[in-house]
């Protein structure tokens, strides 16, 4: 079922991008991993996180809205996975992704899209 929905919603995106191709939209990809500095989610136990400043191409006229997805995830298989990735502000410019996980979780790494779309 979550496949399906998440094919249906590529699909709609793509069809968006194609039926409104001056509409405004952005979109690009995000990713977390050991080669960042202070990368820190692989490492010990309790609350972890790391934030990203994503800069638009072209800002826009008015805050727009956010839609964040995960894509990828490599965590270790000897403890519960728990992690969190959402948006903790945004602005004509850009945004911040905050991901974080917390006790014993260890993620190597993270990656998904974000689509920027005019209010």
């Amino acid at each position: 079922m979550k496949k399906q929905f998440l094919i249906f919603l590529i699909c709609s995106i793509i069809l968006s991008l194609a039926a409104f191709p001056q509409s405004g939209i952005q979109s690009g990809n995000w990713s977390v991993n050991p080669a960042l500095k202070s990368y820190s989610l692989d490492k010990n136990n309790g609350d972890r996180k790391m934030t990203l400043e994503i800069k638009f191409d072209n800002p826009f006229k008015e805050t727009p809205q956010i839609f964040l997805s995960v894509l990828q995830l490599d965590a270790d298989k000897n403890s519960n996975l728990r992690y969190k990735a959402e948006i903790v502000s945004v602005t004509k410019d850009g945004f911040t992704i905050k991901v974080r996980t917390w006790a014993d979780s260890r993620i190597f790494s993270m990656s998904g899209y974000w689509l920027a779309v005019p209010d």
